[in-house]
C-alpha cells in the first residue's frame, strides 16, 4: 500500500484572549504505509473541549502544553482502514487521542476498541466517552451524592453538565441546571429531566435566581463555568455541602487573574468542602460507568444533544464556539465517512 494523503491542524500561534481562527492552519500531509504490527486509522468524528484552551499556554499543568507549529490531539473516533496487527480487522471501530488528523498510524497501543451497538460511535466521545465519566466521576464520586439532595449545575446542557444533570435525577435529587438560553433550558426540562432552569443570560441578578431556585438551599454544586456562578452558590450552600469543580470555562480566556469569591468565608460556618478533579484520576470508574449509562439509556433515563461541525477544517470554529455558547450538548466535527 503507498502512501495516503491527510490533513490535520495546526498551532500556528499562542491565542491572547478568546482564541481566532487565525491561530490554527491546516495542513497537508503524507501518512506512510502502516509496518509490521502497525494499523492505520482513518478518523470519523473528532472532539474539542474547553480544557483545550489551558493546553494552548506554554505552562506547566496536568497536561502538556500543545506545541506551535505541530499538530493539536485530542479524542476522536475512528475506523481500522489497513491493519498488520492481529489485535484488529479492519473496519473495527476505534476510539484514540490523535484528533485533529483525519488520519494517522499506529502500533495499536493507544487504541479501544469501540462497539457501535453500545451506542453510536461519536456517543464514544461525549456521552459514553470522557465527557460522561467526567459527570460520572464528578457527581458520586467527588461529590458524594446521596439520594434524594439538592444539587446545582452550571452549564447544565453542556457534555458534562447535562450528564451531570441526569445522574442526579436518576438518584431522585431535585436539580436545577444554569444554561445561556430558552432553548437550553427547554431541552434541559424535556430531556435531562431538570426541576428547574435559570437563563444566566436573562435572569437579572444570578444570586436572587438561584436564591429563588433553591428555597431550602444547596447540597451539592458541580461547578464548570467559575467566576459569578460559584459566588451565587457560595452563598445558599447548606450545612456540610459539597462544591465539585471540573471546570471555570468563564474565565479561560482571560488574560489577567480574575478576582476571587467574595463570599469565600461562606466554607466555615458551612463547613463546605471544595474539591477540583481531573477525570484521569477516576479511570478506575469506566466499566462501572459504561454499565450504568447503558442501563439508563435502555430505560430510557439518559439523554444527550450533540452539536456537529462537518470538515476538519471547521474544527478551529467548532473549538471557538464552546466560549461563544454555540453548542448544545457534545461539540463535535466530523472529519470522515462512517464506512469509507
Amino acid at each position: 500500500m503507498s502512501n495516503q494523503k491527510s490533513r490535520e491542524i495546526r498551532l500556528k500561534r499562542r491565542p491572547t484572549g478568546m482564541p481566532s481562527e487565525a491561530d490554527f492552519e491546516l495542513v497537508e500531509t503524507t501518512v506512510p504505509a502502516p509496518g509490521p504490527g502497525e494499523v492505520l486509522v482513518r478518523n470519523v468524528y473528532m472532539s474539542v473541549d474547553p480544557y483545550m484552551r489551558g493546553r494552548m499556554v506554554d505552562r506547566a499543568s496536568y497536561v502538556p502544553p500543545f506545541q506551535v507549529g505541530e499538530a493539536l490531539s485530542g479524542g476522536a473516533v475512528g475506523r481500522v482502514a489497513v491493519s498488520n496487527n492481529p489485535a484488529f480487522k479492519v473496519g473495527d471501530y476505534v476510539s484514540n487521542f490523535s484528533g485533529w488528523k483525519e488520519a494517522f498510524v499506529t502500533g495499536g497501543g493507544d487504541l479501544m476498541k469501540i462497539d457501535p451497538k453500545v451506542a453510536p460511535i461519536q456517543a464514544f466521545l461525549g456521552a459514553f466517552g470522557m465527557p460522561g465519566l467526567t459527570a460520572y466521576a464528578g457527581i458520586l464520586k467527588v461529590a458524594e451524592l446521596k439520594d434524594g439532595e439538592r444539587v446545582f449545575v452550571s452549564a447544565a446542557s453542556g457534555a458534562v453538565g447535562s450528564i451531570v444533570c441526569q445522574i442526579a435525577k436518576n438518584k431522585g435529587c431535585y436539580v436545577v441546571g444554569s444554561a445561556g438560553s430558552d432553548e437550553k433550558c427547554d431541552w434541559l426540562k424535556k430531556n435531562a429531566r431538570v426541576d428547574r432552569t435559570i437563563n444566566y443570560k436573562t435572569a437579572g441578578d444570578l444570586d436572587r435566581a438561584v436564591r429563588a431556585a433553591f428555597p431550602e438551599g444547596i447540597d451539592v454544586y458541580f461547578d464548570n463555568v467559575g467566576g459569578e456562578h460559584l459566588n451565587a452558590a457560595l452563598g445558599h450552600m447548606r450545612l456540610n455541602g459539597r462544591i465539585a469543580v471540573c471546570g471555570m470555562i468563564s474565565q479561560y480566556n482571560d488574560t489577567a487573574p480574575p478576582p476571587g469569591p467574595a463570599n469565600i468565608i461562606a466554607v466555615i460556618p458551612n463547613r463546605l468542602t471544595i474539591k477540583g478533579f481531573i477525570v484521569t484520576d477516576h479511570a478506575g470508574l469506566t466499566p462501572q460507568f459504561l454499565q450504568d449509562m447503558a442501563k439508563w439509556r435502555a430505560e430510557g433515563r439518559m439523554n444527550w444533544e450533540e452539536t456537529v461541525y462537518d470538515g476538519i477544517e471547521n474544527a478551529p470554529k467548532a473549538f471557538i464556539g464552546l466560549f461563544k455558547g454555540a453548542n448544545t450538548g457534545k461539540m463535535l466535527v466530523k472529519i470522515g465517512p462512517e464506512n469509507g
